[in-house]
């Protein structure tokens, strides 16, 4: 396999600590999910902002490929479960509107999406990702 882009993120506190690249360009202070804290995010909510960019990228190359040119949005929800046998899991909803195709077209595009997407590839048979079209 060739590799085509590589990136570094480092985590210190874990939970309750901070995330960045070494140059800085990325940098978030990380709390565990429950009430707001300004100027905070948690790891739940960068797994849903990078799996709806992938998926929604992988669903243009699908759409692309088909000549159709609607505007396509992927909501991403990502839940975090307790697992009295294993501790925690994760779960995903991917909520995708595709403007301009119908309900059926729509699946399908997403479907082909969904084998495409690299976040998919890597969640498959790992966490439970269900696909909804709007």
């Amino acid at each position: 396999m060739k590799k085509i882009y590589s990136t570094t993120i480092i985590n210190t506190g874990g939970r309750e600590g901070e995330v960045f690249s070494p140059d800085k360009s990325f940098s978030y202070q990380v709390t565990s999910p429950g009430p707001h804290q300004e100027n905070k995010t948690n790891p739940e909510q960068l797994f849903a902002a990078a799996y709806s960019s992938c998926f929604n990228s992988a669903l243009e190359l699908v759409m692309a490929n088909k000549k159709i040119t609607s505007k396509s949005t992927v909501k991403a929800t990502v839940s975090l479960f307790s697992d009295e046998q294993s501790g925690f899991q994760v779960g995903v909803v991917l909520s995708v509107k595709i403007d301009d195709v119908d309900r059926e077209t729509a699946e399908e595009l997403v479907k082909a999406a969904h084998e495409v997407c690299p976040y998919s590839k890597a969640t498959r048979g790992n966490i439970s990702v269900e696909l909804e079209v709007e």
